[in-house]
């Protein structure tokens, strides 16, 4: 079997790969059978170059590929018939601009293996780039602390090489001392815990959280039995709100009343409640005044968050009040950073991750007849036709959604 990792060709350019040349050394090590083969790339975080120097073939054709690794969606036009594709498809929530590309995936009798199905039998998924994320949205939050403030000037996180940078350059600050919100459980959420941790800043308890005060920048994780609670007043568990949110209303408010900083971690699921709403942001007593926003769903459970915002522009300011978007310098605004591909400021270091949970949990896969089920579960279309699991996108696919 032949695998091609292929170039990345979406606007705007990304830098990272399924592999990096050692990770794919070591693909090649572990599986010999395998045949693998790069696509020259000019903006690769890894140059043709440093494949060719791991031993690697690198070429222009992947015609005679039978699976091509990519990272984000790939222009209709490029895509090979009669080919396993993976990536990140943008189309497993029925989304309408993407619409046009899965009927190209079907008409071209492609199977497509998105990054965000490949899932355990639970459900957990085994390989993205969320940790990636959470670092550098909780960096970038940080950067906007001190250019909203005037107090410290941290450099972009695309112009550094790695989360040690990163850190390095948190390290240097003065911050007066805040109160900081992480939310979530998974690998963004715990992305973002490893560079608060990485500056020594205390971690407390939501109960000491919501009641003390600190003389030091403090910061708290929650859950989503933290900021939600079940109508009826029953606590039961985690499951029982991801299977029926709504039995639940948001308990968000005495958190953001004593928040300096909230970072948006969690994965929010439809029919959730809203974290906070509009009207709640107009509250007297709503004390929040930096979002890092990783989850970034516009309109959606963060109602500061009014938009993307991108890596050549990532902070803007939403006056509650109006309800609109001002400078994110304006003494009245929420300062907002909600870039929706934060990993791609740190293409290296999330590259070299990626890869080592796709030799991990993906591979395998291929030599050991799927005995854990892994590529049956993540395979979206089968000659010509949706598989019966994501037959729920035959609406999106006939335009009548």
């Amino acid at each position: 079997m032949k695998f091609g990792i292929i170039k990345e060709r979406k606007n705007p350019p990304d830098r990272r790969v399924v592999f990096s040349p050692i990770k794919l050394k070591e693909f090649k090590n572990k599986f010999p059978q395998a045949i693998l083969k790069v696509e020259s790339s000019n903006i690769r975080v890894f140059s043709d170059e440093a494949y060719k120097e791991a031993g690697l073939e690198v070429s222009n054709s992947m015609t005679d590929c039978d699976v091509l690794l990519g990272v984000k969606e790939v222009p209709m036009d490029a895509l090979i018939p009669n080919k396993k594709y993976f990536f990140f498809s943008h189309t497993i929530k029925k989304q309408p601009y993407n619409r046009k590309l899965l009927l190209a995936i079907l008409d071209k009798k492609i199977e497509l293996f998105d990054h965000e199905t490949i899932i355990k039998e639970n459900g957990a998924r085994l390989i993205g780039f969320g940790r990636y994320a959470g670092i550098v949205g909780a960096y970038n939050g940080f950067r906007a602390i001190g250019l909203t403030k005037n107090t410290f000037n941290l450099p972009k996180a695309e112009n550094l090489e790695s989360q040690q940078e990163l850190i390095q350059n948190l390290k240097n600050i003065k911050l007066d001392p805040i109160k900081i919100l992480l939310t979530g459980n998974g690998k963004v959420a715990f992305g973002a815990k490893e560079m608060l941790d990485a500056m020594s800043i205390k971690q407390v308890s939501v109960e000491d959280y919501l009641k003390k005060q600190y003389a030091e920048s403090v910061y708290c994780l929650a859950d989503v039995l933290d900021y939600n609670k079940r109508k009826d007043g029953l606590v039961i568990n985690n499951q029982d709100f991801y299977n029926h949110p709504e039995d639940y209303v948001s308990n968000f408010m005495p958190l953001a009343n004593v928040t300096d900083y909230f970072i948006a971690g969690h994965f929010y699921g439809n029919g959730a409640p809203y974290l906070f709403t509009r009207e709640d942001a107009k509250s007297a007593d709503f004390n929040i005044k930096f979002v890092a926003d990783i989850s970034c769903d516009v309109d959606g459970p963060v109602a500061s968050t009014i938009r993307a915002s991108t890596i050549a522009d990532p902070i803007y300011g939403y006056n509650p009040q109006t309800e609109s978007e001002v400078n994110f310098k304006d003494k009245e605004a929420i300062v907002v950073m909600a870039v929706d591909n934060l990993p791609c400021e740190l293409p290296k270091d999330a590259s070299e991750g990626f890869g080592e949970m796709f030799l991990e949990n993906v591979i395998p896969a291929f030599f050991n007849h799927d005995k854990d089920g892994v590529l049956a579960r993540a395979k979206m279309t089968e000659n010509g036709k949706l598989t019966e699991r994501f037959s729920y996108l035959q609406d999106y696919v006939d335009g009548k959604e």
